[in-house]
């Protein structure tokens, strides 16, 4: 399943609900809603981020002036939720049962250690 879009700046974990682009040639910054897909060349902002940018000294910030909302679900992640969903849902398959009486005690692993069960 697809997670949302995240803030691009480091260490934010919001979610994304604007895109920062930057207009080199006109020495401009702007802040509108999230796109629709993220593009190489802009920056997923979450609201704190998007609301507090400041640009450099000489440059112009265009800022969009009404809610930064998060994008509804689309029907791919309901999809991928519901499909996840099931998949948790099904029983582990179970291995096939050996009558043989001899086979080696099972083991487990956790890391370079190994647990083997006493014989009895």
């Amino acid at each position: 399943m697809r997670s949302p879009r995240r803030c691009t700046r480091n260490g934010c974990p919001r979610q994304a609900v604007a895109t920062l682009t930057y207009v080199y040639n006109e020495s401009t910054a702007v802040v509108g809603p999230l796109a629709a897909f993220a593009e190489p060349h802009t920056y997923d902002l979450c609201e704190p981020h998007a609301r507090s940018l400041t640009a450099p000294r000489g440059w112009e910030v265009v800022r969009h002036e009404g809610e930064f909302e998060p994008p509804p679900p689309t029907t791919d992640d309901l999809v991928a939720l519901a499909e996840a969903v099931r998949e948790a849902a099904r029983p582990a398959p179970r291995p096939p049962q050996d009558e043989d009486q001899h086979r080696t005690p099972p083991t487990s692993r956790r890391g370079h250690l190994r647990v083997i069960p006493p014989t009895h």
